[in-house]
């Protein structure tokens, strides 16, 4: 990929017809020092959120040697990318093929369940082998999140301790996880599940090994602007004083938003305009699907060097001809903005490339890393960030 200074001087560069998808590397890297000197306990990258081989290589880089993966597929990528890495198969239902795959041809010891079957399934698959860390995944609140994920996944607290007990029988390390909602708002959605955890520890009376907080760990977009990361962290550091843990417990989450989001912007081209409607060439069959489908709102900037300095609200639609291709936004730009002109889509480095889809032929993209800095971050400048999005500028 060629490296540029910026999204302008790509642009002046290579005038592009198709969408742009651009990398932050010192994104990924300052996200990742973070979480590494201030979450307390193990940072797990969930893979799934951005599994392209230069993020993963860069949070590598940068000292994040544990991965979440949901499938076979993801097991393969980090293991070929990152041959030394440790892979922890934490989504909770499996086939037994792949279960088997990964535990003798990919070294991985670390499996997530959350029912019986799914626990028999692991333990046949890997002939009830004893070197196994199981994670039963505990049903928790998602009150608090953008997106909530509740109702496919969990351990509801009636059967968990029944669970939780049999599990212990059957691996070498035992250890409780859970999802509070992906782009949680609330640091008090973990306070609130792990007090669960501590409920249902209590009376299982059983020593537990991990507790893994998952991920949903925020990101700054325009209309959820969330509390610090420090909060969360310790909101979670608070909790777990309250639970008696043995003094060899580890403490993991997996993040994925919050380590990636800010390495990626997409850059599109307006095809057309209709009042307050531009038509671009990228949409949600492509890599803003959280913007469509969601409703998220992306910061966003005109680039051009010269005219309105009004800013107006814009409605996006993708280049389909499906009109559920559409993103309400509203984002932000100059009242002048006109066909042939540029806009850059920042905040676009969680689930945009993983979601991408051909649909239509609309599949060409060019790549790009840029070496300026995100146009908002939790991690540097939070605060004017926060003010320019409270502003309206973004």
């Amino acid at each position: 990929m060629d490296r540029y200074n910026s999204a302008e001087s790509l642009v002046c560069t290579l005038s592009p017809q198709g969408p742009v998808s651009c990398i932050r590397p010192m994104a990924a890297h300052n996200a990742a020092q973070y979480f590494l000197e201030n979450f307390p306990g193990h940072t797990l990258y969930a893979v799934k959120t951005n599994p392209h081989p230069y993020i993963l290589e860069t949070l590598y880089e940068s000292g994040v040697n544990q991965f979440d993966v949901a499938s076979l597929s993801e097991v393969a990528l980090v293991r070929k990318n990152i041959p030394k890495a440790e892979i922890n198969f934490l989504h909770p239902v499996k086939n037994r093929a792949a279960i088997e795959r990964a535990y003798y041809d990919y070294n991985v010891r670390t499996f997530a369940f959350d029912s019986v079957a799914e626990l028999e399934k692991i333990s046949a698959s890997t002939n009830h082998s004893k070197d196994l860390t199981l994670l039963m995944r505990l049903s928790v609140s998602n009150r608090y999140a953008a997106h909530s994920l509740t109702g496919k996944f969990g351990v509801p607290s009636a059967t968990a301790i029944t669970l939780l007990k049999y599990a212990a029988k059957r691996c070498e390390r035992l250890g409780i996880c859970f999802h509070v909602g992906s782009q949680c708002l609330d640091p008090t959605a973990y306070k609130i599940a792990l007090q669960k955890i501590k409920k249902i520890t209590c009376a299982a009376n059983i020593s537990i090994d991990i507790i893994d907080v998952g991920g949903g760990f925020p990101s700054l977009y325009p209309g959820q602007e969330p509390a610090p990361l420090a909060d969360y962290f310790s909101e979670i550091e608070t909790a777990l004083t309250e639970i008696s843990l043995l003094n060899n417990c580890e403490v993991w989450c997996e993040p994925g938003r919050a380590l990636v989001a800010e390495t990626g912007s997409i850059i599109v081209h307006v095809d057309a305009r209709k009042n307050d409607l531009l038509y671009i060439n990228d949409g949600t069959y492509g890599g803003l699907f959280d913007a469509g489908l969601l409703g998220f709102r992306y910061p966003v900037k005109c680039l051009r060097k010269s005219g309105s300095a009004d800013l107006k609200p814009f409605i996006f639609y993708g280049p389909t001809c499906d009109s559920l291709d559409v993103m309400p936004g509203p984002f932000m730009l100059p009242s002048d903005i006109s066909e042939g002109d540029y806009i850059e889509i920042g905040q676009t480095g969680a689930y945009s490339s993983a979601l991408r889809t051909p649909f239509n032929g609309f599949d060409k993209l060019q790549e790009a890393i840029l070496e300026d800095a995100p146009m908002i971050s939790m991690y540097n400048s939070a605060e004017s960030a926060t003010s320019a999005l409270n502003a309206g500028k973004l």
